[in-house]
């Protein structure tokens, strides 16, 4: 079930990628992730409501206590530092693409699949044979999937490796925290987090580029354009995804994780084939099958426990 709930994860990011294309297409980055960001926490805040709803009609299940627990306001530190990751690592992106090929951006940020238990070994966790194995053929795969993307080094490759070092450290910073806090703080926390700081900084940008831009019809007509890509990236790349993948970490360690959730690349391919018209190359269907053998090999084989010290 662990799996499962990640693969589901990196399929929902994956066709995340082509929301999110279009959504460009109608906001800047900080305005999209802000409003996407923010109905992402609502839904969250929705479910823990009826959550504790449940549990004042004296049906107190034990995930019902776990997920209706303390609230993150007592412990906000880490719940901040998590949503300041979030909220650096998908502007990081997001402005990147600006600057470089969407190919070489799909590569370079797939590499948080080498970073993860880079990361990883600094915390004192363990990486067996068959784990580098693994990660060596995944990034075989995303190089293959983007057919070679170019990555000359440009401003715009810059910021997207810098997302994805903050990427896996968001990997590595989950897997840290779900082991004291339940699913539901976390995901509402750090959606809160990213949204406010998104916001704030489409609010900053638009003020010193197009100053009358936030108090006019434009803004109202464009995210009318862009309601579909948000209402995806909200409640299912954000709301849905992003919590199963809390979720899952509780129970999965996170190089394994990061090399399941990898297949976000293939997904996205399939995603941009069905609903886009893109073109898909021979040379990245190899690419798609040598991250599901990357993930094969991840799983099939239990990897030896971590020492979780961060």
């Amino acid at each position: 079930m662990k799996y499962l709930e990640l693969l589901l994860t990196a399929a929902i990011w994956g066709f995340a990628f082509v929301a999110q294309r279009k959504g460009s297409e109608s906001l800047d980055p900080f305005l999209f992730n802000g409003l996407r960001f923010s109905l992402g926490a609502l839904s969250i805040l929705l479910l823990r409501w009826i959550w504790k709803q449940k549990e004042q009609t004296g049906r107190p299940e034990e995930s019902v206590r776990l997920y209706a627990g303390r609230s993150f306001l007592n412990r906000f530190r880490p719940h901040l530092a998590l949503g300041l990751l979030l909220f650096v690592a998908a502007s990081l992106q997001q402005v990147g693409i600006i600057w470089t090929s969407a190919g070489s951006a799909g590569f370079i940020t797939g590499l948080y699949v080498v970073f993860v238990p880079v990361i990883g070994l600094l915390r004192g966790q363990s990486l067996d044979r068959r784990m580098a194995i693994a990660v060596v053929v995944a990034v075989a795969g995303l190089y293959l999937i983007n057919s070679g993307a170019s990555l000359d080094a440009t401003l715009g490759n810059a910021l997207v490796l810098a997302s994805a070092v903050f990427w896996a450290l968001h990997v590595q910073m989950i897997d840290k925290l779900t082991r004291h806090h339940p699913s539901l703080d976390l995901a509402l926390a750090q959606f809160s987090v990213c949204a406010l700081l998104s916001l704030l900084s489409g609010f900053f940008y638009h003020l010193f580029l197009e100053s009358g831009y936030l108090v006019s019809f434009d803004l109202l007509w464009n995210i009318q354009r862009a309601l579909l890509p948000i209402l995806y990236g909200g409640l299912m790349s954000v709301g849905i995804a992003y919590t199963l993948q809390i979720h899952a970490q509780k129970k999965v360690l996170p190089h394994q994780a990061s090399l399941i959730l990898c297949l976000e690349g293939a997904f996205a391919m399939l995603g941009g084939y069905l609903l886009l018209q893109e073109r898909v190359s021979p040379t990245a269907l190899v690419g798609a099958l040598l991250l599901l053998t990357a993930m094969l090999i991840s799983v099939l084989k239990r990897s030896v426990p971590a020492i979780r010290s961060f």
